[in-house]
């Protein structure tokens, strides 16, 4: 799309393209307009002597504050990323308050269903083969289609929403560009032969990780975007989790490796890692950062970080001990209805017990001695409609919920499922205490250009809402 221009501005545009690692890119432009109305792409944040209580509620202090109404719409990228969500449209209202420390946001989302069940772990006897494969499936995360493009199995992705910012203004394309300012859609990469020793299972040309999808990076050594992301599962499991994850986008290395065959150009990063002294120039070709930790230990490894967030519950055990390696749950709440598992659930005293062993039958052998038969009733089965019907009574949780810390925490959100969408309050300090430049700062009160995006019980498919502006009303 062509750039517009008004009579006292050149048009300023921003673009959201998130994903864990599969995004879509378009462009557009916005004219911007004094004051909030129902019609404008213009948020502005009104100050106020009074915060509101970040709880999921609506305060009557929100009534200070004008909404916008915007549409995030799932694009058409024409590559295939998003089929089966094309079109789609999640209605949303916003507003905003700051006063001396904080900037005050209120997100409205119509949607549905409440999807928050991120693909869970079930039990499927046609799929267990003794000595071969095991029924422990998960849910996908978004739609399964077939060859055809038909449908086979819903999503059971995550509901969860995210904003951009541009840091210090460091990225010029933000501006101008949007979302090409961070987003490069890739094509498949066949044509290379790998180091066995960093790719074991290269026996045969493999298709790269980064093929067809587009991940986000800046164009310039010192260009930062900070990206905000809220997963509505994790946000709403316990109030020790009523935290956005505060990550960042950077240059991820540049030309020098994301145009090597198999060059990773993922630039984006949690809040608190930097690039180390170390290089990865081998496979996957990436620039390499300082740790963190995936896994829950006590006392994470020299150089690591605890782990935080969503933690995978998957392990590989052996069937009978001795078989084929297959993934099982770590951790399981026998005999409980779908819900999610914290950290608390696995200590000696929680709920949760620790998956040991796996059976060619399915059966799993617990860490008190106990086992839970996925064959006895259906409880641990998929009933009901194949394509839209709820996954089972008593899945298992595909993650484990663990509070985040540090510069990931710095922007505290609560949530409420109304029965037709989300409420959605969160707060952050006007300027953050961070020293490496991975946080946009709201201090000087200028105009932020930003963008919103909204997932809709999907892993990566999500509408995006172009051209918004936040400024202040001072």
């Amino acid at each position: 799309m062509k750039l517009v221009q008004s009579t006292k501005f050149w048009i300023m545009s921003t673009f959201i393209c998130i994903i864990g690692y599969a995004v879509s890119c378009t462009k557009n432009d916005q004219v911007i307009i004094p004051d909030s109305g129902s019609n404008s792409t213009t948020l502005v944040s009104v100050k106020t002597a009074v915060a509101p209580t970040i709880d999921g509620t609506i305060d009557a202090i929100w009534a200070n504050a004008t909404k916008i109404s915007f549409m995030p719409t799932v694009p058409d990228p024409g590559n295939g990323l998003f089929t089966g969500y094309n079109g789609e449209q999640y209605p949303a209202t916003l507003r905003s308050m700051y006063d001396a420390n904080n900037i005050y946001f209120l997100l409205e989302v119509t949607d549905a269903t409440k999807s928050v069940n991120v693909s869970p772990w079930y039990f499927n006897p046609a799929l267990n083969v003794a000595g071969v494969t095991t029924g422990w499936q998960k849910e996908p995360s978004s739609k399964t289609l077939d060859i055809n493009g038909n449908l086979t199995r819903d999503g059971f992705g995550e509901d969860k929403f995210a904003m951009l910012w541009n840091i210090d203004n460091s990225t010029p394309k933000f501006i101008t560009q949007t979302c090409y300012a961070s987003c490069h859609v890739f094509t498949p990469y066949l044509d290379y032969t790998p180091n066995p020793k960093t790719q074991p299972m290269a026996a045969s040309p493999v298709m790269n990780s980064n093929s067809n999808n587009g991940n986000h990076y800046t164009n310039g050594q010192f260009e930062k975007i900070d990206m905000w992301w809220g997963k509505l599962g994790f946000i709403t499991s316990d109030p020790s989790m009523n935290i956005m994850d505060d990550n960042y986008q950077d240059y991820a290395g540049g030309p020098t490796v994301t145009n090597l065959t198999g060059g990773s150009a993922n630039g984006r990063h949690i809040d608190g890692v930097v690039v180390d002294t170390a290089k990865t120039y081998y496979w996957p070709y990436a620039p390499h950062y300082t740790s963190y930790s995936s896994t829950i230990v006590a006392t994470p490894p020299a150089g690591q970080m605890p782990a935080m967030g969503e933690v995978s519950n998957s392990q590989n055990l052996k069937l009978d001990g001795t078989g084929a390696s297959v993934a099982v749950p770590i951790w399981v709440k026998p005999n409980v209805a779908a819900n999610f598992i914290l950290p608390a659930d696995t200590l000696s005293s929680g709920k949760a017990k620790r998956v040991t062993a796996v059976a060619s039958t399915g059966v799993l052998t617990l860490s008190d001695g106990t086992t839970l038969d996925p064959t006895v009733g259906t409880a641990y089965q998929r009933t009901g409609d194949p394509v839209y019907g709820p996954t089972a009574v008593n899945s298992i949780p595909a993650y484990i919920n663990v509070p985040i810390t540090g510069g990931r925490a710095d922007i505290i959100c609560a949530a409420t499922y109304t029965g037709t969408g989300w409420i959605i309050e969160y707060k952050r300090a006007l300027k953050t205490s961070d020293a490496l430049k991975q946080d946009v700062d709201f201090s000087s009160l200028q105009d932020q250009p930003f963008g919103v995006a909204f997932w809709n019980k999907s892993n990566n498919q999500h509408g995006i809402n172009p051209n918004l502006l936040l400024t202040f009303k001072k």
